[in-house]
């Protein structure tokens, strides 16, 4: 006699051919709306290239140079004092109040750290200085 063994419940399958095609469909749709954040930077607007060479008047120049250990010294009409980075803001503010055609020329050694030269930077825009001229470090 031969004895059948009876399932209890029949097998069932997941059917799996479609399977792709939803995983290409979700990645197409996550890579389309997906946005990717870039850095703006400093946001400079940088004049044409040319030749030509414009005198400013000595009053008109407020010079800021940073060494390699990050001090500033200011240089506006043949006054140099060293000012400390979060001291800029205010005497950028009260140089462009008094002359609104100020022009900030910041100079740095070139072993000056990146960091420091931001902050530089960073003070300047924070006063609202519309002309800064950066200067090549020398070697």
């Amino acid at each position: 006699m031969l004895v059948k063994k009876k399932r209890d419940k029949p097998g069932g399958e997941i059917p799996t051919a479609s399977l792709p095609d939803i995983v290409f469909m979700l990645l197409l749709f996550f890579l389309v709306t997906t946005t990717i954040d870039m850095d703006k930077g400093l946001g400079l607007v940088l004049p044409e290239k040319g030749d030509s060479q414009v005198e400013v008047h000595k009053k008109n120049i407020t010079n800021i140079l940073v060494n390699a250990s990050g001090k500033i010294a200011l240089d506006h009409e043949d006054d140099v004092r060293l000012i400390d980075v979060r001291e800029l803001k205010h005497i950028a503010k009260q140089l462009i109040a008094t002359n609104d055609k100020m022009i900030f020329s910041v100079k740095t050694a070139s072993q000056t750290k990146y960091r420091v030269y931001i902050e530089v930077i960073d003070q300047l825009k924070q006063a609202n200085a519309k002309r800064i001229s950066i200067v090549d470090p020398e070697n």
